[in-house]
């Protein structure tokens, strides 16, 4: 039927709409990211139920509107129901969904990143690890062309570290010398694990992660990251 499509989406969050229905963020596999009404959701014996809760994986099928499309059907594909059921999992993954939704553009295809979040999910739910969340942080940076330099100072050059800090704007390390200047202070221990993760090595870090401190500062680097880039303020890190 024309208007009619179907598609997988990761349910980013959703909005009171009225007395009964809610506005839902999806990140779909063919579609982008896409805001649709699910009519009646509110109402007791509603036919979608639990389906359309953040963090589940659906398949959907939605009629196109001008501003809004509708919700039509929705079948689950994982539910991830021990993800939400853990606080510090569930805290964890919906920083991840904040991010997302706040890179995604409406309507625009973007496969690499809706694979990127469902397989972060999917190991979220199936493998607790603290490096997962700050691995997404870092891999969602590279994906949107801000790849961290971390070979050497991105002001004056320099190849040898150790590198005592980040800066923001240039997305890069910084020698003792520039770090002086300005700059985000980390540990190189930290930089060290952030090579490890940028590098295509997340599940040896989850096999072996680092020290606690030198992993939140990974993590609050790359959130810091992510709300210089993207402008916004990440605010579900708040309750990390």
């Amino acid at each position: 039927m024309p208007g009619l499509y179907r598609d997988h989406g990761v349910v980013l969050r959703t909005i009171k709409l009225g007395e009964a229905d809610r506005i839902v963020s999806f990140m779909t596999q063919g579609n982008g990211k896409v805001r649709a009404v699910a009519k009646g959701i509110r109402k007791s014996g509603s036919r979608f139920g639990a389906r359309l809760e953040p963090t589940c994986h659906v398949m959907i099928q939605c009629y196109r509107g001008r501003e809004l499309d509708v919700v039509t059907q929705v079948e689950t594909v994982e539910a991830h129901r021990t993800l939400r059921e853990d606080y510090n999992s569930f805290t964890h993954a919906v920083t991840m969904l904040e991010a997302v939704d706040q890179v995604a553009q409406e309507r625009e295809p973007a496969p690499a990143l809706y694979r990127m979040l469902t397989g972060a999910l999917r190991t979220l739910d199936t493998t607790p690890s603290p490096v997962i969340t700050p691995g997404f942080y870092w891999k969602l940076l590279s994906l949107e062309g801000y790849h961290p330099h971390l070979d050497g100072c991105v002001r004056c050059g320099a190849e040898e570290g150790p590198f005592v800090a980040f800066d923001l704007a240039e997305g890069g390390v910084l020698c003792p010398t520039c770090g002086r200047l300005g700059g985000r202070r980390i540990a190189p221990e930290a930089l060290t694990f952030l090579s490890r993760l940028v590098g295509g090595e997340l599940h040896l870090a989850m096999a072996e992660p680092p020290d606690p401190l030198h992993l939140l500062e990974v993590e609050r680097l790359g959130i810091a990251a992510l709300e210089h880039h993207s402008e916004r303020r990440i605010r579900s890190a708040n309750l990390l």
